[in-house]
């Protein structure tokens, strides 16, 4: 499957907007049910994927802002039962792995992704703005070196002005530090008080594990 996104080098303003965001939506479900029909042993890859076509959103792609279209991508395949997100490149165009000139990775918040949400998909919705956008996965066995069961939460808040409250009435971990790329040290959750509402300040992208919440999906 290809997906790109964007058909312009505004893809920063439009990968904000959630109404743009969800168009893909269909497709992917329609994907996911005609496998489900004819091809129920085999499972959906998205192969290629960009904010724009011809080598991806120029200035964009490694920027964190680029994580808001990036991670509703990861959230909706997986609802969706696609198994693979691949990107286009390892190095090469503007969504290369690898920095043209230094080959050092490019930064990527997918990382946190990998660490944080297992592969069960959680069905989860909520009757607040669209403009926050919520996926939920059982998650990793291990998370940063910690051993847990429990449930993993992205939050995507997408608002230029606007923060939301969350309320979880359990201990949390929310991974709140800007990830190390060079893998120099560990990357520790924030603790917080899981009685107390957790912020989701406008414009960012959190996760949030609740840890030992022994939910049936993920035993």
């Amino acid at each position: 499957m290809h997906d790109s996104k964007g058909v312009h080098t505004l893809c920063g303003s439009s990968c904000l907007d959630p109404f743009f965001l969800t168009q893909i939506a269909q497709t992917f479900k329609d994907i996911s049910n005609a496998i489900d029909k004819f091809a129920p042993w085999s499972g959906a890859w998205v192969s290629e994927s960009g904010g724009a076509y011809n080598s991806g959103g120029q200035l964009v792609w490694y920027k964190f802002a680029f994580g808001f279209w990036y991670f509703d991508q990861l959230g909706m395949t997986s609802v969706y039962n696609h198994k693979v997100y691949c990107k286009q490149a390892l190095i090469g165009g503007n969504y290369a792995l690898l920095n043209t000139a230094t080959f050092i990775p490019n930064p990527d918040y997918a990382l946190l992704w990998h660490r944080v949400m297992g592969r069960k998909v959680l069905s989860i919705t909520h009757k607040g703005s669209p403009y926050l956008c919520v996926y939920s996965h059982c998650a990793k066995k291990e998370i940063i070196f910690i051993i847990l069961r429990g449930v993993s939460f992205v939050f995507i808040n997408l608002s230029k002005n606007t923060s939301f409250e969350i309320d979880i009435f359990h201990d949390l971990n929310l991974n709140g530090e800007s990830p190390n790329f060079e893998f120099k040290r560990q990357l520790k959750p924030k603790l917080v008080d899981g009685m107390m509402p957790t912020s989701i300040a406008s414009h960012s992208i959190a996760f949030i594990t609740i840890r030992h919440l022994n939910a049936p999906a993920c035993s």
